[in-house]
């Protein structure tokens, strides 16, 4: 299929993804850090980071879908439906890339390891997540949810 036929433009596709990853960068990123800083297991640094990931991505679909002036109980079924799946898709491959790379769990907040890993694990995350999305959008799915309350 073609992008006009199933009206999902990688454009598109890219813009939802650059939104989920700026939600799920914020909590990831906290995360790390504050398990890392904190002393956490690795598994718990993890699910700490997950679980900011979520309520960060939540956080920015709401504040936009709130602005059209759906109630805080509307947005926030707006947010589950168009941010879980790519949310998911983006933690579980995050994740994985930074818990596979060596040593970078345990590297702390001051190592380059840590950061670097992070970023990787970041950017391999947004790669995989576009397809991810494109193909959601394109079935009125995910990111088009949100987009129909942007233009009321």
């Amino acid at each position: 299929m073609t992008d006009h036929q199933n009206g999902a433009s990688w454009s598109t596709a890219i813009q939802a993804t650059l939104h989920c990853l700026t939600g799920c960068a914020i909590g990831e990123v906290l995360g790390m850090v504050l398990g890392t800083a904190f002393g956490l297991h690795n598994a718990a640094t993890v699910v700490l980071s997950i679980v900011l990931a979520f309520v960060f991505g939540y956080g920015l679909t709401m504040r936009g879908v709130l602005k059209s002036g759906l109630s805080v109980s509307a947005a926030f079924k707006v947010a589950l439906a168009a941010d879980t799946v790519s949310i998911a898709v983006m933690e579980i491959v995050d994740n994985l890339v930074i818990v596979m790379v060596p040593g970078a769990m345990d590297a702390g907040v001051t190592s380059a390891l840590f950061w670097l890993s992070l970023l990787f694990s970041l950017i391999v995350a947004f790669v995989v997540t576009v397809p991810v999305n494109k193909w959601m959008i394109g079935r009125g799915k995910g990111h088009a949810v949100v987009h129909a309350h942007h233009h009321h």
